[in-house]
C-alpha cells in the first residue's frame, strides 16, 4: 500500500479529512523552505504538496506565482526540489509527499530521470496540471509503473463525458478544484462542493480532496465535513511571503496548526 492509500485508509478509520498543505521548493530560500516542509506534519499537515518550481505557472495565481520566482531566484530547481524530499525523508518516513507543478521541468529533465530520482528521493505521487489524459503515454503511465501515483484534477467544468477519461489512470486521490480559473482568487460555497463531491464519488472509490480559494481554518472545516481531503495552497504560501525568513516556518506552521484544528473538529461538531 502507497503511503498515500495508507494515510487516507488511518484518517478513514478516524472519520476525519486529509489536510493537505502547498508549499513551493525552495520558498523563500532551500534551507528555510526545508525548515518549513520538516515542521508540517507536526503543526497537522497529512500530505504535503511540494511545488516545483516553474517560469510560467500558468494555473496558479499571484501568491503561488510569487513564490516560484522568490524560489527561483534564491536558487530552487528540480534539483533542489528532490533533495527537498530526500532531508525530509531523512526525518519522515510516514508522511505523503505529491510533487506538484508543471510538464516542462520534468520534459527538461528526461521523464527516466526524473522518475528514478524522484522515486529514489521518496516522492509519493505527482500533480502535473499541463497534461491532459490523451497525453498519459507522456508521464502518467511511466510514472505509475515505476509506483508513483498519479493524481489527476477534477474541475466543476468536469461531466460526465470527460470524467471517465480523467479518472483511468488516476491514483491516490482525485483533487477537485472547486471553482473555475486560478488558484488562490475566490472559494466555493460548501454546499456546491458537497454536491460535486458526491458526484465524483458515484464514479469512483478514490478518496476525493478539494482545493483553491481554502483561505480559513473555517472554510477548512466546512469542506472537511463534505470531503476527503481539504488542500490549502495560497494561503499557505502567502504566509511565508509576509514573515521574515527567520520567522517564515514558525508562523506558516501556527497557521497550518490552526487549519488543521478546522478540519480535525469538523465531523465531530456535526456528529455533537
Amino acid at each position: 500500500m502507497s503511503r498515500i492509500a495508507a494515510r487516507f485508509a488511518d484518517l478513514g478509520r478516524q472519520n476525519r479529512a486529509a489536510l493537505v498543505t502547498f508549499v513551493t521548493a525552495a520558498d523563500p530560500d532551500p534551507e528555510t523552505s526545508f525548515e518549513i516542509l520538516r515542521g508540517l506534519p507536526e503543526a497537522g499537515a497529512d500530505i504535503i504538496e511540494l511545488g516545483m518550481p516553474f517560469t510560467d505557472p500558468m494555473a496558479d495565481g499571484p501568491a503561488i506565482q510569487a513564490a516560484s520566482r522568490r524560489a527561483l531566484a534564491a536558487g530552487g530547481s528540480m534539483k533542489t526540489t528532490l533533495d527537498l524530499v530526500r532531508r525530509f525523508r531523512a526525518v519522515d518516513d510516514v508522511t505523503p509527499i505529491v510533487l506538484m507543478g508543471y510538464y516542462n521541468p520534468i520534459y527538461h529533465r528526461t521523464v527516466p530521470r526524473f522518475l528514478a530520482e524522484a522515486t529514489e528521493a521518496g516522492v509519493d505521487g505527482l500533480i502535473v496540471v499541463d497534461l491532459p489524459p490523451e497525453e498519459d503515454d507522456e508521464l502518467c503511465v511511466p510514472a505509475r509503473e515505476a509506483g508513483l501515483d498519479f493524481i489527476r484534477l477534477a474541475t466543476p467544468t468536469t461531466d460526465e463525458k470527460r470524467l471517465p477519461a480523467v479518472l483511468a489512470n488516476t491514483a491516490g486521490f482525485l483533487y477537485y478544484v472547486a471553482i473555475a480559473g486560478i488558484t488562490g482568487t475566490r472559494s466555493a460555497a460548501a454546499e456546491d462542493v458537497g454536491r460535486a463531491v458526491a458526484r465524483l464519488k458515484a464514479s469512483t472509490t478514490l478518496p476525493v480532496a478539494v482545493g483553491f480559494g481554502v483561505r480559513t481554518p473555517e472554510q477548512a472545516a466546512a469542506i472537511a465535513r463534505v470531503a476527503d481531503g481539504v488542500v490549502v495552497g495560497s494561503a499557505i504560501v502567502e504566509t511565508v511571503a509576509k514573515a521574515a525568513p527567520a520567522e517564515a516556518a514558525a508562523r506558516t506552521h501556527a497557521f497550518v496548526s490552526a487549519l488543521a484544528d478546522g478540519v480535525r473538529g469538523a465531523r465531530t461538531e456535526v456528529a455533537a
